[in-house]
């Protein structure tokens, strides 16, 4: 099987002022800090990664030129959980901006995960809660973190939180999953290193039925899977230069970091040897899960897996055969531990192509001559696993000019037990005497606009049916209804499927040969409706999954849907705050945040491992282009042959 996987590995000497920090930079960062602002034994680095430059920057540099580098750093003290903000100058090794940020909390980090386990099992009220049901063999106890959220009890004001679960393991790679400790709660300090507080809800038997999914554990396997190997002799259609990516008529880079993962920028489409700008920056802003049960613990489980935990630092290591199948092009990632020490996440993003059925095709009836173009598609990804559930990130760049995004959700149902005999109302049962909750996955893309250049505006554009009368006396007419979104506070839209709404992001400036101002729009697939009530605290911390579509004027620093700081927060921050200024839209540079999920109803289909399901969106060119921009595909040889007996055969 093929594989090109040149590692490109994002750490080239910051060739482009979007490349990813370099090691190098990485370490350099961090001692300007410790060297101006040590914060003593209990400093830690929430985040080291590129403080992005502004769009005139990236607009004015040309190859060879040194453009200003500098990075962003979040650093807190665990001894007195004071959390700090830095700007340092990569060109002259020196902080230029260092500010306390009060009243916020940072991240769950990578150490936490591991702690929180040891710290729980040494806790002699959480061993005696286990005795209470039974469990002596304390190490295989399972105890995943959960982000604490902010409910207002005073015992936990002004701490860094883990709210936990547990799970039983008979065996190391047994399936904790198919084994809750229902009720059992531990509340970890993660500071302090100490159990701050156990809540028990009252013990249910632990089920211990076998449901292991893993291949060591299968005996029978289908045995009419045969080989399916993609070739591409030639090479691949598309080529990488330091961090960007150029394939048919396509040109983006890749970006990295911790928080966001996969980011990509500048992208645009080549027309008439001329790159035309579509987007200027595109990554996963945030996400929440918010559950549906209301007792036992479970109220808490509303995790924001982008802000409170890092996408990019949960990334998975991808692998040839498995998670990617082809001629791939792999991109190593570098992030920073919490010393600051720089390390490695090797093939973190998968690059490849996919055959993707017809293109284009038309049969002529009366002369049987046959036109087809058969379609192929881009394919960047990647994959991060947080906890029991995994998330895939892929892009897909196709030839007529379109965008798709999808997030693909596989992994283990978050579980619990159920007595004997009961009903669940909040979930549904997956395994003797294990239910799965109902809950959503709700997701919001950041999409920093700039269709034909950074002039833009958004129209809401829907399908109305006209009334009965002379000018439709048959009663089949319909048209479009389109609005402009003048301001941030109109612009808080959700969809509409009696309308068949879509948005429309148009040029302010640019026209096609048809006269047309030049678009794209934005067609939501995957809307959810949002069913945690207006005063939860789930809707107050994500507001942004109350609406479909959110547009802001562009503000550097407004990055992140649920705010800078969402672990505990009280909400509010982000999309909220930034829109109750209601600053005007029209034609001027924009980002749009679009929401987007899953509505999960667990099936029994869906455990003991859950099959892909997948949420996402579309960006499709509206008057971008004068015709078909695929025109230019050429046949494949096959389809040319084919083609060619059927018009000979043609009566």
């Amino acid at each position: 099987m093929p594989d090109i996987s040149t590692q490109s590995p994002l750490i080239a000497a910051s060739d482009h002022p979007l490349d990813p920090l370099t090691p190098d930079e990485i370490r350099r960062t961090a001692a300007a800090v410790r060297a101006t602002h040590d914060l003593g034994r209990g400093m830690m680095f929430e985040t080291i990664t590129l403080r992005e430059p502004d769009k005139a920057v990236i607009e004015a540099f040309q190859p060879g030129t040194i453009a200003p580098r500098e990075a962003f750093v979040c650093a807190f003290d665990r001894t007195n959980g004071q959390v700090f903000e830095a700007t340092v100058d990569l060109r002259a090794d020196r902080v230029i901006d260092w500010r306390h940020i009060p009243g916020v909390r940072p991240r769950i980090l990578i150490d936490d995960i591991t702690l929180v386990g040891e710290v729980a099992r040494a806790d002699p009220r959480f061993r005696a809660a286990l005795a209470r049901r039974g469990i002596t063999n304390i190490d295989n106890v399972q105890v995943d973190p959960w982000s604490a959220g902010n409910y207002g009890l005073p015992d936990e004001e002004g701490r860094r939180l883990s709210h936990t679960f547990c799970w039983y393991r008979s065996e190391k790679n047994d399936n904790g999953y198919a084994h809750p400790i229902e009720g059992l709660c531990a509340v970890i300090d993660l500071d302090r290193a100490e159990v701050l507080r156990v809540d028990d809800y009252g013990a249910v038997d632990v089920p211990m039925a076998d449901r292991n999914y893993a291949a060591r554990y299968r005996t029978v396997f289908r045995d009419d899977v045969k080989p399916l190997e993609i070739l591409q002799a030639d090479g691949p259609s598309f080529s990488v230069e330091g961090n960007e990516v150029r394939w048919q008529k396509w040109r983006f880079r890749v970006g990295f970091n911790a928080r966001e993962g996969l980011v990509l920028h500048t992208i645009a489409y080549e027309d008439d040897g001329r790159p035309r700008p579509v987007l200027h920056r595109a990554a996963l802003s945030e996400m929440v899960v918010p559950y549906g049960h209301p007792g036992g613990g479970h109220f808490r489980k509303n995790a924001f897996d982008v802000g409170e935990y890092g996408i990019g630092v949960l990334a998975n290591s991808l692998t040839l055969g498995c998670d990617c199948l082809g001629t791939i092009r792999y991109f190593d990632a570098w992030l920073a531990d919490s010393k600051g020490d720089p390390y490695k996440i090797e093939s973190a993003i998968c690059l490849h192509e996919e055959d993707f059925g017809i293109l284009w095709k038309h049969t002529d009836l009366f002369t049987g001559e046959v036109d087809v173009r058969r379609a192929r598609r881009l394919v960047i990804s990647s994959i991060s696993t947080v906890g029991n559930y995994e998330y895939g990130l892929f892009w897909y760049f196709h030839q007529d000019g379109s965008i798709h995004f999808e997030v693909k959700a596989t992994g283990i149902l978050n579980t619990a037990s159920i007595k004997a005999g009961e009903a669940p109302t909040y979930g549904t049962i997956v395994s003797p005497g294990v239910y799965a909750h109902y809950h959503q996955h709700v997701f919001n893309m950041r999409l920093d606009m700039a269709i034909d250049g950074e002039r833009n505006r958004v129209v809401e554009v829907d399908t109305v049916a006209l009334p009965e009368g002379p000018d439709n006396p048959y009663g089949n007419a319909f048209t479009v209804r389109e609005t402009v979104l003048e301001s941030e506070l109109g612009a808080q839209r959700n969809v509409d499927f009696d309308a068949a709404r879509f948005w429309k992001i148009v040029s302010a400036d640019a026209h096609n040969g048809l006269g047309q101002p030049t678009a794209y729009k934005l067609l939501p697939l995957s809307p959810v409706p949002t069913f945690s009530g207006p005063r939860s605290m789930v809707a107050k911390r994500a507001a942004f999954m109350t609406r479909q579509l959110w547009v802001t004027a562009y503000h550097r620093d407004e990055m992140y849907a649920a705010g800078r700081y969402p672990n505990q927060s009280s909400g509010g921050d982000g999309l909220p705050a930034w829109t109750a200024a209601d600053r005007p839209l029209v034609d001027t540079d924009i980002v749009v945040w679009h929401s987007f999920g899953l509505h999960h109803i667990p099936r029994p289909e869906d455990f003991p491992v859950q099959p892909v399901t997948a949420a996402g969106f579309a960006l499709h060119p509206v008057g971008f282009f004068s015709e078909n921009p695929a025109l230019d595909v050429p046949p494949a040889r096959s389809s040319m042959s084919c083609c060619l007996d059927r018009s000979d055969s043609a009566p």
